[in-house]
């Protein structure tokens, strides 16, 4: 095999918080990351759904984001959105 090429391979300190909430229709166990990467935005990740997404404020104003990323349907990604904008 030949030698390996990294694109990059830092070690960055995290805060992460863990949170899980009942919505209408499901509930919703996320793991929060925030970290100097990512110009500032949050890596969420959804435990249960085995899904995350890197999500700013702008992809919280995208329509259809959450629900393609997380295969939400309207409803449930709108409840989503509205926790994620108090937080992000």
């Amino acid at each position: 095999m030949g030698e390996r090429f990294f694109l990059y391979d830092d070690t960055v300190e995290t805060k992460t918080r863990f949170i899980s909430f009942m919505g209408e229709n499901q509930r919703f166990d996320l793991a929060i990351v925030q970290s100097d990467r990512y110009y500032g935005k949050h890596l969420v990740l959804d435990i249960q759904g085995g899904r995350f997404a890197i999500i700013g404020q702008d992809d919280l104003d995208e329509p259809g984001y959450l629900e393609d990323v997380y295969k939400l349907n309207e409803e449930d990604a709108q409840e989503l959105r509205e926790f994620l904008y108090e937080i992000i």
